[in-house]
């Protein structure tokens, strides 16, 4: 069967299915699993399937986001870039650690003996840093999301509108080629821009399950990140998508 051909049934399977496995497609075909490998790594390039362990998934917009407490997948991956992300730290002045599991595991693994002020809408940031002597640590205020423990509102943007910071610790729900950088809600949408407008350098932090994702509100275009701080599980694709892009990508 040739390629095409091959992969246009699996793009059918997935919709049927809801999720395609390599050893079932490597019978079906009878053909390797390489191969196999590369017709899903295709795909997912082109916007058909995200990949997971052992197969695949079809892309779908996301639309709601899970709470911090249950965010658990990628773990091993976020807590190697989250200590990537401490080799980009000023050595002194301030930055921002937006909301999420990976600012977070940032924010724990702060060196004790680091002078910074870090601003936050995050109250499990904010809480982590309380073990952190020397870092001052500032909320920005406003209505705390019940799913991600975040400031967001009027108030949050306004504190936002008041400071400028060095770097900006910036995660996304999604990574979308045409659109940038997306997340469910509106409100924090809204906040994570402005925390991007008030930063000299803005490092994004961000696993490789979230590239080729889209969901309601893009917040932020790919040209406005400085440093994207990534793992090395990224696909080979999207990893050729990132090549041509103007800021700094750093695998962990």
């Amino acid at each position: 069967m040739h390629s095409l051909e091959r992969r246009r049934d699996i793009v059918t399977r997935l919709r049927l299915d809801g999720r395609v496995e390599v050893t079932e497609l490597v019978e079906r075909f009878a053909t390797s699993a390489e191969t196999i490998r590369k017709d899903l790594i295709a795909l997912e390039r082109r916007g058909y399937l995200l990949r997971v362990h052992g197969g695949a998934i079809p892309v779908q917009a996301m639309t709601f986001e899970p709470a911090i407490a249950a965010r658990t997948e990628n773990a091993e991956a976020k807590m190697r870039i989250a200590v990537k992300a401490l080799e980009t730290l000023p050595a002194d002045g301030a930055i921002l650690l937006d909301g999420g599991s990976t600012t977070l595991m940032m924010a724990e693994h702060l060196p004790v003996d680091l002078h910074l002020k870090v601003f936050t809408n995050s109250l499990p940031v904010a809480q982590a840093l309380l073990a952190k002597p020397l870092v001052e640590c500032f909320t920005l205020g406003g209505r705390v999301r019940h799913n991600t423990s975040a400031e967001v509102g009027p108030a949050a943007l306004r504190t936002l509108g008041e400071i400028h910071v060095d770097a900006a610790y910036v995660g996304t729900n999604a990574v979308s080629f045409s659109r940038g950088l997306c997340t469910p809600d509106p409100d924090e949408a809204a906040v994570k821009a402005a925390m991007i407008r008030c930063a000299t350098t803005t490092v994004l932090l961000v696993d490789h399950s979230k590239f080729g994702l889209d969901a309601l509100c893009a917040y932020a275009g790919l040209d406005e990140i400085d440093v994207l701080i990534t793992d090395s599980d990224l696909a080979a694709g999207h990893r050729e998508d990132l090549e041509s892009q103007s800021f700094e990508v750093e695998l962990a």
